[in-house]
């Protein structure tokens, strides 16, 4: 017997779909039903890969005796935050006004006339434990209170509703003062630089932001360089790097990146690649980079990527060992045991592989070993051989003969399938814009840093992809599932899409594909205008305005969470076009947004790093103007808020034109004239920069 959820596309919700819980999707059939019958909302957000949310799905939503109850008192309505960020991110602000904290999956409860939230948590266990209470006394407690207590649950949603309209219309401020963005950088530098106890995340938006700042002497206790070289390190020596196939992991759970949570999310991976490209140019290059970029690029290749050319979303965190077991374990694919090491390798091979990673008897994770570098030097052939003998392992062949392996799209084909290795985890193979978006402008900036044609290829693939098939109607869509577009696009898929064309427009002066990034950057930009600009408070809102009836409130997305927030890139991208068009239209609206942002931007510069960005290229936007033989190895070193444009026609004797704003140094004469004048053109005083 299935529920509403057996029709829906996303995976998330069909691992739901056979639960006793009559679950619905979010729908206006769903919203009309709860408020026909005076059944309070039980919203429970979600997605693919979520570790606690498959738990829940296993416990609490397979209990005969909890769906009971809940069918007869509660509308359930089961959300694929991947779907539905713009949902998500109203309902999470409430959680985090209610209970200081939130995180997925994400249950909160709502009044079905007006769809506002009065009570709300994470993982609710089936019986009492970690200091919560049972689910079904739980869901008891919450109807006795909706029905009897009308006068408080109406006070409380007043005082909710009060505080997401708020946070939804920030004041403006009239200017953006010199020090605001030194604010911002000696903040991110303070977040990324500080070592705490407890999970350590990727961060990169804070990343990208204190990597901005190195060209700047800040007042800080901590060295951006310094900060920013260690958290490279971090990433490419630590757990969270999967040595053996490539691919980073969405974070460890200890303050040593050590141990991983072990799905792997293509928005960090997009990021990542990004950042440590970018680290590279930046002169700070240890081999290790490369070689974990590289070792990324082969997974999304292998793994990743859909004979269409687009990429996948996520794998899973958890992997069956065996076709009989009932629940999958954690990390299974990508552990060793100590013994199991020494089996598989030869004693030199052992020996080599020792010194290059921690391995101790004992492990690191539960008995096993994840591997975990110690160093960033070049891998030597002995160590490479070692690891390719633990990939045979795990997907039944050498890497060089393992080109693409199919993904396993639900438990069913991971426990039915002949894998030739281990069971591998299972992949989301849905196409979401914004995530494909992040990881084409990676691949677009290592082509240029690493001089890597394939990169390009598969960057302008994907991206091709889109444009192809993104449109239904005349409108951009979010997401795609094996072919068919769904779901109207968000703001982050428009400002994401719109900086990947603009990278790959970059890229085009290095790797020539023949087209005209801009022209459709351009048009993008068009529709983004006409359906999510705000008039009245400025900035871009989550959904468009045709498309934002069944929500409570109309949010503009500024704070950074793992992945930049729309407006802070969508800021950035207007600046370029502004330098690429000449059309000072756009400059205009970026200036409006950023101000119309300042005042958050002033009290809580460590939620909005992206916003930073942006307000670094509105102070220092340069756009270069040489020949395009000389832009290869210009735009293979680290000018981060820098445009390229090839140009013939230069004044005699000349050899470049640099333009810091809304003027232009006098014509470079030589190589050595031009590189000072864009070096200088990224530090320059703000009072030059137009602004």
């Amino acid at each position: 017997m299935t529920n509403h959820l057996a029709e829906t596309q996303s995976l998330y919700l069909r691992k739901h779909a056979e639960n006793p819980i009559d679950w619905w999707p979010w729908c206006e059939e769903a919203l009309a039903t709860a408020k026909a019958q005076n059944k309070p909302i039980f919203l429970s957000i979600g997605y693919s890969s979520c570790h606690w949310c498959t738990v829940m799905e296993g416990e609490a939503f397979s209990s005969e005796a909890i769906a009971s109850y809940m069918n007869a008192n509660f509308l359930p309505i089961k959300v694929d935050r991947e779907e539905r960020p713009d949902i998500d991110s109203i309902y999470m602000q409430a959680l985090q006004m209610m209970t200081g904290q939130g995180g997925w999956p994400l249950n909160i409860f709502l009044t079905p006339d007006d769809l506002v939230p009065f009570y709300g948590g994470t993982y609710f266990p089936v019986e009492p434990r970690y200091g919560r209470p049972g689910f079904q006394e739980l869901l008891q407690a919450i109807r006795r209170y909706y029905d009897l207590e009308k006068g408080k649950l109406e006070a409380f949603k007043e005082e909710i509703m009060g505080h997401l309209q708020q946070a939804a219309t920030l004041p403006a401020i009239d200017d953006l003062p010199e020090e605001l963005l030194w604010k911002g950088f000696e903040t991110s530098v303070t977040v990324i630089a500080h070592r705490e106890y407890g999970p350590s995340f990727p961060m990169m938006p804070y990343a990208q932001l204190v990597l901005q700042s190195t060209r700047f002497d800040l007042e800080s206790e901590y060295d951006q360089r310094s900060a920013i070289a260690q958290r490279g390190f971090d990433l490419a020596s630590g757990g969270i790097y999967d040595a053996v196939a490539g691919g980073f992991h969405r974070y460890t759970v200890d303050p040593t990146w050590t141990v991983p949570h072990f799905e792997k999310m293509l928005y960090d991976n997009g990021q990542i690649v990004e950042f440590l490209a970018n680290l590279w140019s930046e002169g700070i290059q240890e081999p290790g980079f490369e070689w974990a970029v590289a070792g990324t690029i082969q997974w999304l290749k292998r793994e990743m990527t859909a004979p269409e050319g687009y990429f996948y979303a996520a794998q899973d965190a958890d992997s069956f060992t065996t076709p009989q077991d009932k629940e999958p374990e954690e990390g299974a694919f990508y552990v060793w045991t100590y013994q199991e090491l020494e089996r598989l390798l030869t004693p030199e091979e052992f020996t080599a592989l020792n010194p290059e990673f921690f391995l101790t008897p004992e492990g690191n994770f539960e008995g096993k070993i994840v591997l975990k570098r110690t160093n960033l030097q070049a891998i030597s052939p002995t160590v490479e051989t070692a690891l390719a003998k633990l990939f045979q392992v795990r997907y039944g062949a050498l890497p060089e003969a393992v080109t693409t392996f199919p993904p396993a799209c639900n438990n069913l084909i991971a426990k039915t399938h002949n894998w030739p290795g281990r069971i591998p985890p299972v992949t989301d193979p849905k196409m979401i814009v914004a995530w494909n978006s992040l990881m084409i402008s990676g691949l677009a900036r290592a082509a240029v840093v690493f001089d890597q044609g394939e990169y390009a290829t598969l960057a302008t693939a994907a991206a091709n992809f889109i444009l192809d098939h993104q449109w239904v109607e005349g409108r951009f869509h979010r997401l795609n599932y094996e072919g068919q577009a769904a779901v109207l696009a968000q703001s982050e898929d428009y400002a994401l899409f719109i900086k990947a064309l603009l990278d790959l427009e970059q890229m085009e002066q290095v790797h020539p594909s023949g087209a005209n990034w801009l022209e459709k950057a351009i048009q993008v930009q068009e529709e983004f205008d006409e359906f999510l600009w705000s008039m009245e408070l400025g900035g871009y809102f989550n959904t468009a305005k045709d498309s934002s009836s069944d929500l409570i409130v109309r949010e503009r997305s500024y704070t950074d969470n793992a992945t930049p927030a729309a407006n802070g890139v969508a800021i950035a991208s207007l600046i370029r076009l502004s330098m690429l068009t000449e059309d000072l239209t756009y400059l205009d609206l970026a200036f409006n947004a950023l101000t119309s942002f300042g005042a958050i931007m002033e009290r809580a510069p460590s939620a909005c790093p992206s916003l930073f960005v942006a307000l670094d290229w509105y102070r220092h936007h340069t756009l270069v103007r040489t020949a395009g033989s000389r832009i290869p190895g210009l735009m293979s070193q680290y000018f981060p808020t820098c445009i390229f444009q090839p140009k013939s026609d230069l004044p005699s004797g000349a050899i470049g034109l640099v333009c810091e704003g809304l003027s232009c140094q006098e014509p470079a004469t030589t190589g050595e004239q031009l590189l000072e004048q864009m070096q200088g053109a990224q530090v320059r005083p703000s009072a030059r920069s137009g602004g």
